[in-house]
């Protein structure tokens, strides 16, 4: 069985629209490869929700070692490439750092696949 399906209307057509508008320059395009190879790892993931579900909207690197299984030193390297890929940032307080995430960063990413 055939299932039609609806047609967008026009103004939300335009809201996703591909890449047809031009191609990304090399600089953009290399950020946003540091965003999604970041997402490329479902530990990266895991840890990015974690901190965006926590009550506070951070979480302490402390925090972040029992949910995902793994020794602080690995959480730290993954936690390190998400903020080199901008998707958080990285506060030290005492002996511990603390994150929070970015929303901004996914949602420019995606934005300028669609839009560029």
């Amino acid at each position: 069985m055939t299932t039609a399906l609806p047609l967008l209307d026009a103004d939300l057509a335009s809201c996703c629209a591909t890449v047809t508008g031009g191609a990304l320059d090399v600089e953009q395009a290399e950020r946003i490869a540091r965003v999604f190879k970041a997402l490329g790892d479902p530990t990266r993931v895991r840890l990015l929700s974690l901190i965006a579900a926590s009550d506070r909207g951070e979480a302490c690197i402390c925090d972040l070692t029992a949910p995902v299984g793994l020794a602080q030193p690995t959480v730290s390297h993954h936690m390190g490439k998400l903020v080199a890929a901008g998707l958080a940032t990285r506060e030290q307080r005492g002996k511990w750092a603390y994150y929070r995430v970015v929303p901004e960063a996914l949602d420019s990413s995606a934005r300028a696949l669609l839009s560029s």
